[in-house]
């Protein structure tokens, strides 16, 4: 099995894209190059890329994440908590059904790809705005078919779980203590954002270990060095301004 990342363009109207609080002003070119380098990273670590068309009737599309949860071998389609979302999911489902079997989260049970994170043999699913507990409760089931024990978190302060808690490596996560119990977690060693970062501090770790982290929250990154990881900066603070972070962009299928 090969390692694959899908990916998704960004549109025009990406400038409209959902977000929390005050609308922003997306550079859309920015955008762009940004979502270019990013893309170069996948490839660069072994990543055959897929990439999905853009649509500029779906806005929030580069943020493939939220329309797809992968376990193993088995994709989970979403349901996205924001009605305007749920066509992402159609373009992903094409990409996914030549892959690999696939389940579907129905009404009214809402689920965002952006709030499941997974550790090991646990998938901790994110209880917020945008994923409701029917949902979480519809993954579950998938999720113990195939031997995964599955954890619900309330989320606060952040959209997603992942904006709160990113997985370093299997002992370890980078984690916002003022938008999730930690106690949670307590399993796992813990390195804590810098308060005043913790909306802007966001890694993607990789299938080989490689990781990268955004360009915006210095004290945190001094963190992670210090605690022995030396990630690869990647600017995305296009994405940042609708909400989104490194793992938004992508939907990683890793090979064994």
């Amino acid at each position: 099995m090969r390692s694959i990342a899908i990916v998704r363009g960004v549109p025009d109207s990406f400038a409209d894209a959902l977000v929390i609080g005050e609308t922003p002003t997306i550079d859309v070119d920015r955008a762009r190059e940004q979502h270019a380098v990013y893309t170069e990273f996948l490839a660069a670590n072994g990543y055959e890329l897929t990439m999905l068309e853009s649509d500029e009737a779906l806005p929030d599309c580069p943020f493939v994440e939220d329309t797809a949860v992968i376990l193993d071998t088995v994709a989970v389609l979403t349901r996205p908590g924001a009605e305007a979302r749920r066509g992402e999911v159609r373009a992903m489902a094409g990409a996914l059904e030549a892959l690999m079997p696939t389940r579907n989260i129905t009404r009214p049970g809402t689920l965002d790809g952006g709030d499941v994170l997974r550790l090991g043999r646990t998938v901790y699913v994110g209880l917020s705005a945008r994923t409701n507990r029917d949902g979480i409760n519809q993954l579950a089931g998938i999720a113990a078919q195939g031997g995964l024990e599955t954890v619900a978190v309330p989320v606060g302060d952040v959209l997603h779980l992942k904006s709160a808690v990113a997985r370093l490596d299997e002992e370890t996560v980078l984690l916002a203590p003022s938008c999730v119990d930690r106690n949670l977690f307590s399993g796992y060693r813990i390195i804590e954002k810098v308060p005043e970062e913790a909306h802007l501090a966001s890694v993607l770790t990789l299938g080989n270990g490689s990781m990268a982290a955004t360009t915006t929250a210095p004290q945190t990154l001094d963190r992670l060095r210090h605690s022995g990881y030396d990630p690869v900066l990647v600017d995305s603070s296009e994405f940042q301004a609708a909400d989104g972070g490194l793992t938004c962009l992508s939907v990683l299928i890793d090979s064994p």
